[in-house]
């Protein structure tokens, strides 16, 4: 047997493994960076919590498997679901041409706008000219981060990039940050709504791009792992048609973000 053909084989015997995992186990890992309040985030007890762990248990539930939930920093969620340390990524990962040559996903599950928050009285706006000299926080390894090195990195804005999404709100409550830019909802239940980000607000309009933003937000899956994608896609589109995705974001947003 050629070296070609037996690394062929390989290949294929690893996705097949891969794939049977939920199958033969009958769990479902998830990976999830549980900072991002609120689609993934944990209870003062150290629960998980959010609308995607509910979403993920409603797969689980409807895949007849049990969820384990593995947490994982957000920028190296690709890296470990390609390692095998999970199953699926879940954890409000839009879906981008980028990270599309790594990983597939499932169609997309819902769509959030991506906002900027600043000072109430700040007057500024997300564009270039409004933010020159100006420092912007985003979550790293994040498609908004990919939108502001892109588009306004090189244009006189410093892009400041962290780890956890708390830190970002820290340093803009700490005049460390001019602005911060990430999903609305997260902004909202996170930020804005708690008394640290009392003074803040959304302002302009949501930022649109979908070569760095994406087509909205689905779970990631390893590439060749196609029988475990049927088996979740399946579980994903009779969830939207049974209503459950839609009653879980009228329960989390009070509107429904599920994608059509």
């Amino acid at each position: 047997m050629n070296l070609k053909l037996s690394l062929c084989i390989a290949a294929a015997m690893t996705a097949l493994a891969g794939a049977a995992h939920a199958q033969s186990s009958g769990t479902l890992r998830f990976g999830i960076e549980a900072s991002y309040p609120p689609f993934e985030s944990k209870t003062p007890a150290g629960q998980l919590q959010g609308f995607d762990i509910d979403v993920g248990n409603a797969v689980c539930a409807k895949m007849k498997v049990k969820c384990v939930w593995v947490e994982n920093a957000f920028d190296g969620l690709i890296p470990a679901l390609q390692a095998r340390k999970f199953d699926v990524i879940n954890s409000a990962m839009n879906i981008t041409a980028k990270r599309k040559q790594s990983i597939d996903f499932t169609p997309p599950i819902y769509i959030v706008p991506i906002v900027m928050v600043a000072k109430r009285d700040s007057g500024l706006l997300p564009d270039v000219k409004s933010l020159h000299g100006k420092r912007v926080g985003v979550l790293q390894g994040s498609s908004q981060e990919d939108f502001l090195k892109a588009h306004w990195a090189n244009a006189g804005v410093e892009v400041v990039s962290y780890q956890d999404q708390d830190q970002v709100w820290a340093d803009l409550v700490a005049a460390r940050l001019d602005a911060a830019v990430q999903e609305a909802q997260t902004a909202q239940d996170g930020f804005l709504d708690k008394p640290a980000g009392h003074g803040f607000t959304f302002v302009g309009e949501p930022l649109k791009d979908t070569a760095t933003l994406g087509e909205g937000t689905g779970f990631g899956m390893r590439k060749g792992d196609k029988a475990l994608a049927e088996k979740v896609d399946a579980a994903l589109s009779e969830l939207k048609k049974d209503g459950t995705l839609s009653a879980l974001s009228l329960k989390y947003f009070k509107r429904d973000i599920i994608a059509k």
